[in-house]
């Protein structure tokens, strides 16, 4: 059964191989494995970008002046974030730079999915009311993400 209804771009080009070589296959198991844990439900749309587009997407929407990894647009924030009653809730956009994910892969060690999956889960985190603001936080949405990568098979390294 799906949970979510999912609109994946790629205004670059994708870059895994089998058995990820396809994007909306991709999103979705991962998403997928993030709404059943979370139960959340809903619309996400998701986008892959490059950092020059990433860029100007934090300078505009968030004041940053620099690339960064993940942005997540809620369509929903605060007390409230899903309305029970709404069948298929909007939950909101994911963007993420293929470029960042990249860097930081080669940084960390591990494979290009696993940091694609990462960034994906932290975003779709944000969109259902998950925050890394203190540390309490942080250490409750970090240790979900890894679940989430371990059940689906994207362990750390």
């Amino acid at each position: 059964m799906n949970r979510l209804t999912l609109d994946v771009g790629c205004e670059v080009e994708w870059p895994l191989a089998a058995p990820y070589a396809e994007p909306h296959a991709f999103v979705q198991r991962v998403l997928e494995a993030a709404a059943e844990r979370i139960d959340a439900s809903g619309e996400v749309s998701v986008l892959f970008v490059d950092d020059e587009t990433i860029h100007e997407l934090n300078r505009t929407y968030r004041q940053v002046d620099r690339p960064t990894d993940v942005l997540s647009f809620a369509m929903n924030e605060g007390e409230d974030l899903v309305d029970p009653d709404e069948i298929d809730p909007i939950l909101g956009d994911i963007v993420v730079s293929i470029d960042r994910a990249r860097e930081q892969a080669e940084a960390y060690g591990h494979s290009l999915a696993r940091e694609l999956a990462f960034l994906l889960v932290h975003g779709f985190l944000h969109l259902n009311g998950y925050d890394h603001d203190e540390p309490s936080r942080e250490r409750e949405m970090f240790a979900l993400q890894e679940d989430i990568l371990n059940e689906i098979g994207l362990p750390r390294n």
